[in-house]
């Protein structure tokens, strides 16, 4: 990997794409910034860390596909792509507008425009490159009376997956954010066209993620690390996907702790040599100042056939006797079976909406509950900085999840 990365992100001058570009500027990242807002870049260097590379900014419309051929011209090598490029629609049926052309716009910006830029980087693209295209959680469940919105998202999920196929020299990926609170929302909340108390009555962390939330994921994802999450979807949405009550979940308790929080580190039940080697290599934290306990729990590895969920209980009741707020459990769970029995084939399904349940009963206490189940030839040292980032505190926004580490070609997420 070259000294200094460089990453090119769309839609770059707003919202979460602003907020990614600061974060890897921080971090020593040369960034090269792409979005149709020429003033709107303008103000985003006017604030660029001062011991950071000075970007590149590009102003262009993608809805253009000739202006995105021709940006491929004034690129330099890349380690990264990130499509973050983004319009959204409401207030129309989804053939309201079909001859006005505002749905061709929105499909040619949401869902072309990241083939499009991928064809353009190609030729910059170094050696195993990460490709990340941020889609949505509209993209994964029908939202009604914002057009086509749904529709191309759920395209961009399925081009991700397939890219993952057709490249896997590339790490080819895509975050699913929640509700953001970007310039576009908050004006929402404001003008009172959002209900702000009923949107989080039904996300379990209680709160509505932050720019730097989806930021500091899409650092991550960005990053070499992220290899094992090749063709996979990473929903970070505070839980609202898989929350499925009649009844709105209670407000937080408890307002979200930086980023930098210090993590205090605590593996348990890991019985696996190949799995102790490879946690031991993980920073404990343990510090005076270590305000974010992280438990990684193993006993599901050693589950029977037909005790996962059991054991998936076990973890979580003995983290929740030691953790009453802010503190996050992930489960290390084992490859699904080739076969299994019918009578047990409910076991692995039960314990992850056990799973998703606990998520949606303790977020408002800042609890998260997360598991990974990496691929049988998936090698758990190569699962360390998804590990890293899951359990820390980079990762609050994210509960309920199963991570599917090194599956690469799965054809859609795996459902309780």
């Amino acid at each position: 990997m070259p000294e200094v990365c460089t990453v090119l992100i769309t839609g770059a001058a707003g919202g979460i794409g602003r907020a990614t570009a600061l974060r890897l500027a921080r971090a020593g990242w040369r960034c090269v910034l792409v979005d149709a807002d020429a003033g709107a870049l303008e103000r985003l260097q006017a604030e660029w860390p001062v011991a950071a590379s000075a970007p590149l900014a590009l102003v262009a419309d993608l809805t253009d596909a000739a202006r995105i051929e021709a940006l491929g011209a004034q690129l330099p090598p890349l380690d990264a792509l990130i499509n973050n490029a983004g319009m959204s629609a409401g207030g129309a049926e989804v053939l309201a507008g079909l001859d006005d052309g505002a749905a061709q716009r929105l499909l040619a910006l949401n869902l072309e425009a990241p083939a499009r830029m991928v064809q353009a980087c190609t030729p910059h693209l170094r050696a195993g490159a990460r490709i990340v295209n941020v889609a949505s959680g509209a993209g994964l469940r029908a939202i009604p009376w914002r057009g086509l919105y749904s529709a191309s998202k759920a395209g961009v999920i399925a081009q991700t997956r397939a890219l993952a196929r057709a490249r896997p020299d590339w790490s080819v990926s895509a975050l699913s954010p929640g509700f953001v609170r970007t310039e576009l929302v908050q004006r929402l909340i404001d003008s009172r066209r959002l209900d702000l108390r009923q949107v989080l009555s039904r996300i379990p962390m209680a709160r509505m993620a932050e720019p730097e939330d989806m930021a500091e994921a899409l650092a991550f994802l960005a990053s070499p690390g992220a290899r094992p999450c090749a063709g996979q979807l990473l929903v970070l949405d505070g839980g609202s996907s898989v929350y499925g009550g009649s009844q709105p979940l209670p407000p937080a308790q408890l307002p979200a702790l930086p980023f930098d929080t210090p993590r205090a580190l605590h593996c348990e039940a890991i019985a696996c040599a190949e799995w102790q080697a490879a946690l031991a290599q993980l920073p404990a934290g343990e510090t005076a100042g270590s305000i974010y306990p992280a438990v990684i729990d193993g006993r599901a590895l050693q589950a029977p056939a037909g005790g996962l969920l059991a054991a998936v209980l076990d973890a979580a009741r003995a983290f929740r006797l030691q953790h009453a707020r802010q503190a996050s459990l992930t489960l290390l769970l084992p490859p699904a079976p080739a076969d299994i029995d019918w009578q047990r084939a409910g076991d692995a399904a039960a314990a992850r909406m056990a799973l998703t349940t606990l998520a949606a009963e303790w977020g408002a206490l800042g609890l998260r509950i997360n598991a990974l189940a990496p691929a049988g030839g998936c090698a758990p040292a190569a699962c360390l900085p998804l590990l890293d980032y899951a359990s820390g505190a980079r990762a609050q926004f994210l509960t309920g999840q199963v991570l599917f580490a090194g599956t690469g070609t799965r054809d859609g997420p795996e459902t309780p």
